[in-house]
């Protein structure tokens, strides 16, 4: 009876440090002696001390910046880029096995395939399309780390850093632009304002009596300021017809 006694204390005490919690966001990967044995779900589980070990792996979504990279563009301008990528790991057991250390090496990826994406791209598609460069970025790194069970859910590129001669250059060009689009406006302004001209002209010049009758509302409009002085020129077929008239 006594001897079950440390028996038992001792199975007792194997179950307790054989005990190992498993979080609702984790998966374990077991190993027994050595080789791949399953990957344990969340939950208390038994893992029986020198036979076997596990590894925790955390299945959340994880945000990574990754590191600002020196890269040259397809018309061989130095820009330096930074990016944020959105990953998690979709298979325990092969970001385990397959790779060393899969949060390395993502990163690794990541700025690898940033610089050779930014080298196919124009400076100003690489300005202009910054979502559709974070996409095919997202798909290269995505497909390549699908053997490491790592699924790549988003990248953004952050900042996209200029050397200080080019950011002249590019304001200098912008200046250029908005004036001459101020040019094609107002040549755009004066080209409506003489149709409209054409078309009052027009308007007057076949209507009768029109023009005398814009002739007396420009005088009415005159007359309410009497610091105005008004020269009215009468037309010369009137003075010709009072030189006839003195004539007779």
């Amino acid at each position: 009876m006594y001897g079950l006694v440390p028996v038992l204390i001792f199975i007792v005490f194997v179950l307790l440090i054989s005990i190992r919690q498993i979080n609702q966001y984790q998966r374990a990967v077991k190993f027994r002696l050595g080789k791949y044995a399953g990957t344990l779900e969340p939950g208390w589980r038994l893992v029986i001390p020198i036979f076997e070990m596990i590894k925790k792996v955390d299945m959340r979504t994880k945000a990574v910046d990754v590191p600002d990279q020196e890269a040259i563009t397809k018309d061989n301008i130095s820009a330096r880029i930074n990016a944020v990528i959105y990953y998690k790991v979709s298979d325990a057991a092969k970001a385990v096995i397959e790779v060393e250390n899969f949060w390395f090496a993502v990163s690794q990826l990541a700025q690898t395939t940033m610089r050779n994406v930014v080298g196919e791209l124009d400076l100003d598609e690489l300005l202009s399309q910054r979502e559709q460069a974070s996409a095919k970025i997202k798909d290269i790194v995505d497909k390549l780390t699908d053997p490491w069970g790592i699924q790549v859910e988003n990248v953004e590129l952050k900042d996209i850093t200029l050397p200080e001669e080019m950011k002249r250059v590019i304001g200098k060009q912008a200046e250029a632009e908005r004036e001459r689009r101020s040019v094609v406006i107002k040549a755009q302004g004066e080209v409506q304002a003489a149709e409209n001209l054409t078309k009052a002209a027009n308007m007057l010049s076949t209507a009768p009596g029109a023009l005398h009758l814009r002739t007396l509302n420009t005088l009415n409009d005159l007359s309410s300021d009497q610091s105005n002085t008004v020269i009215f020129a009468i037309p010369l077929e009137i003075l010709r017809a009072f030189e006839k008239m003195g004539k007779e």
